[in-house]
């Protein structure tokens, strides 16, 4: 398989989650009613998402990151990230309104996709691990949107059709790091490290917060599963 077919193909797997995961959340919505168990696991899969997103950081995009670039300038690009995430945050709290879960989601993938295409290029195991976090990435993030999508008035069909379009944006933005940034490592570096301060900035703000559920600690314990999981992927490389 040629290396531009392993972009497509690694890609789209990565982000057809996007679509399974609103799939697996119209399921849930059918299959449980309101109450404290459809909370609970809601919750839970927002700290799963949260450990996957930390894993994603710790084993490649900072490590990773850090080969092509000084420890000082890796410094200011995370703190980077983590302020032009605060701003487009705020913008977008603002301005989305029932669509933020989503361009929440959109803000990590974007990057992480672009450079997902770029390491197929010079680092071909790297870049099949950066696909499976973004791919269980994706998951959780897409399940919560989908439920947002329908608590702001959205129709099913319409949920489905925005998420199983916003499937295929890995793939343009992948094709995108591989034509522009393949010959990069540098450019690609940099990225993976400003995306990890926008996801840290994310985390921290967004969903952490949200994790304490009527004074059930045992969500919390999602995070640590979502982190076991990015450490197996991990152990591909």
């Amino acid at each position: 398989m040629s290396i531009l077919s392993s972009v497509i193909l690694f890609s789209l797997l990565s982000g057809i989650t996007v679509f399974l995961g609103g799939l697996f959340a119209l399921f849930f919505e059918k299959s449980f009613k309101k109450g404290f168990l459809k909370e609970e696991i809601i919750h839970f899969f927002i700290a799963f998402g949260t450990g996957i997103m930390l894993s994603a950081i710790s084993f490649v995009l900072v490590p990773h990151g850090l080969e092509k670039i000084d420890v000082l300038v890796a410094i200011l690009l995370i703190l980077l990230g983590g302020v032009i995430f605060y701003i487009l945050d705020s913008y977008i709290q603002k301005k989305a309104g029932n669509i933020s879960q989503i361009m929440a989601m959109l803000l990590d993938f974007i990057p992480e996709s672009i450079a997902l295409g770029a390491l197929f290029a010079y680092d071909y195991k790297v870049g099949m691990v950066l696909a499976l976090f973004i791919g269980l990435q994706n998951f959780p993030e897409s399940f919560n949107s989908f439920i947002e999508l329908r608590f702001s008035g959205f129709k099913i069909k319409s949920s489905l059709i925005i998420l199983f379009l916003l499937s295929f944006i890995g793939v343009i933005f992948s094709l995108f790091g591989y034509y522009f940034l393949s010959k990069s490592p540098f450019i690609t570096s940099a990225l993976m490290l400003f995306a990890s301060g926008g996801i840290l900035y994310l985390i921290f703000q967004d969903i952490a917060p949200s994790l304490r559920y009527k004074n059930n600690r045992l969500i919390a314990i999602g995070v640590n599963i979502g982190f076991i999981v990015g450490i197996y992927g991990n152990s591909f490389t």
